[in-house]
């Protein structure tokens, strides 16, 4: 038995007290397992925004380097070819030395890793011998757990600390130098690190780039050369996410063309600006956007490809952050021309009570009330607006991406907002 107190009387088993358990059930699962990260390429990818893309973009790197390669994240777990649902972006210490050890006994060569912030304070991955990490930003989210912001990026550093201890002989820090918290996640630590970023200065640097409905195109001066990127993801937000891929490229060893071709593949990442196309005659984006900083840009870059007008529906998680709340009503209310406060997972509150929280915000901006509508129910608000669309508008739905389930209570209800949302346009069709 492993205990952080002192030895329990009476117990007729071995006592082992330590520090932290956590920590040391992390390397008892590595040594359980002959700690599998050793023998792969292990790239972990923290920060608020951006680590699902992101991690599917190294996915497409790490494939072309050969081999087979696995992914463990918040949309899924692919370990080798066996696709398995993600119960956690980063789940505990047993389960993911299980998985990579499966993924050793596959063939798999590289890893393409999400690290939470709730896995690095809890010592989950404290195991795991990295080789490269990835910093994309720090927004606010999970203050419930963390407490301040500076606690959170606190755990965020941590990833940079592991890798700074890995046996791996080339690690490499890939780090958004746009970002204030950068310099930060790896100060005194004498990691070789890269940064990204469109501002001068970044060893991984868009110096020109569009975005249309396309796609992204964009120019990048690199430590390797030049290299032009073409892409089929949108935004500004999906051009840091390739910029943060090509700085990991750069850290494998790739030519800057093969970076190219393996990254502009990345066809579409599920809940990350989707589409959902029924033959209407307006736009209607999903996406995961559950924080300020996602929110704003997502509704940035709807509003730069948007004729007509822009409305978004969203809600917000319960049982986590309410500071955020009247921060993304705000945020709705500034980039949207209309706006539908639903339900997110309201899990044990009261979603009429989030909804007033986040409504709060919303009429900081808007005096007037018809400008925003107030429902409960997230179908009947995914209706309502697609009822309100017209020729040139977008209509975001927010907050749930490509999850297919509603937590309730203590009930998980089908529910995907993709789904409800080609149904609805169908039946306008008919």
């Amino acid at each position: 038995m492993v205990t952080e107190r002192e030895p329990v009387a009476d117990v007729a088993v071995p006592q082992v007290v330590v520090p932290s358990a956590r920590r040391a059930l992390a390397a008892l699962a590595g040594a359980y397992w002959d700690h599998p990260s050793r023998a792969l390429t292990l790239v972990g990818i923290t920060g608020t925004n951006g680590k699902t893309t992101t991690s599917y973009l190294v996915d497409a790197l790490l494939r072309v380097r050969g081999g087979a390669t696995g992914i463990l994240g918040t949309i899924q777990y692919v370990v080798g070819d066996e696709i398995r649902p993600a119960g956690q972006t980063t789940p505990e210490a047993l389960e993911i030395e299980a998985m990579l050890a499966a993924m050793r006994a596959r063939g798999v060569r590289g890893v393409a890793m999400e690290v939470s912030s709730h896995a690095l304070a809890l010592s989950r991955v404290d195991a795991l011998a990295f080789d490269v990490g990835v910093f994309t930003n720090l927004t606010q989210d999970h203050l419930d757990f963390h407490g301040t912001l500076d606690e959170y990026g606190r755990a965020k550093r941590r990833l940079f600390e592991l890798l700074a201890a890995s046996p791996k002989p080339r690690r490499t820090a890939v780090v958004n130098g746009d970002d204030p918290a950068g310099a930060r996640m790896v100060a005194g630590l004498g990691l070789d690190t890269l940064t990204y970023g469109l501002g001068a200065g970044t060893g991984v640097r868009a110096t020109e780039w569009t975005s249309t409905l396309d796609g992204v195109r964009l120019a990048v001066d690199t430590p390797a050369g030049r290299l032009a990127l073409a892409s089929p993801l949108i935004g500004e937000h999906n051009v840091m996410n390739l910029l943060a891929a090509v700085g990991v490229g750069w850290a494998l060893g790739l030519a800057p063309d093969t970076i190219a071709r393996a990254l502009g593949g990345v066809q579409t990442v599920p809940g990350r600006f989707e589409q959902v196309r029924a033959g209407q005659p307006f736009l209607v984006v999903v996406d995961y956007a559950h924080t300020p900083d996602a929110l704003e840009r997502v509704l940035t870059t709807a509003r730069k490809i948007t004729s007509g007008r822009l409305g978004v529906v969203f809600g917000c998680g319960g049982d986590r952050d309410r500071t955020k709340r009247p921060i993304m009503g705000e945020i709705a209310a500034r980039l949207a021309d209309r706006a539908w406060i639903t339900s997110d997972n309201p899990r044990s509150e009261d979603p009429d009570a989030i909804i007033a929280e986040i409504a709060a915000g919303v009429a900081r901006v808007w005096r007037e009330r018809e400008r925003y509508a107030r429902l409960a129910d997230r179908h009947a608000a995914i209706g309502s607006a697609l009822a309100w669309a017209r020729p040139g508008d977008t209509l975001v739905i927010a907050g749930k991406g490509h999850e297919t389930y509603q937590i309730v209570g203590t009930d998980v209800l089908p529910f995907d907002d993709r789904e409800v949302a080609r149904r609805l346009l169908s039946e306008r069709a008919r």
